[in-house]
C-alpha cells in the first residue's frame, strides 16, 4: 500500500473541517482528496494524531495475527487430511 503524503496531523485538521459543518466536496477541494480519501479518515474522527498512529498499528498487527491463524489453521488442516488418509 502506498504510503500516505499526509501527516497524522493534516488529517486531524481535515475531519476537525468536517465536524465544524464544513461540506465534503469543500473540504476535499482544498485538500486535493477525493471523497472516498475523506470517508477512509472518518474513523480516525476525534482522534489526536498520536492516537491515530496507535490505532493504525493495531490494525497492522491484528491483520498479521489473522494471517497467521489462518496459514495456522490451514496447516492443521492439511495434517488431519493426512492422519485421515493414512487410517
Amino acid at each position: 500500500m502506498k504510503a500516505s503524503q499526509f501527516s497524522d496531523a493534516q488529517k486531524a485538521l481535515v475531519l476537525k473541517q468536517g465536524d465544524e459543518g464544513v461540506p465534503v466536496a469543500e473540504i476535499c477541494r482544498r485538500a486535493g482528496i477525493s471523497q472516498a480519501t475523506y470517508f477512509n479518515w472518518k474513523k480516525y474522527a476525534g482522534m489526536l494524531p498520536p492516537e491515530m498512529k496507535k490505532l493504525r498499528q493495531l490494525e497492522d498487527e491484528n491483520a498479521r495475527l489473522k494471517k497467521i491463524v489462518a496459514d495456522l489453521t490451514l496447516d492443521r488442516e492439511m495434517l488431519q487430511d493426512v492422519i485421515r488418509r493414512k487410517l
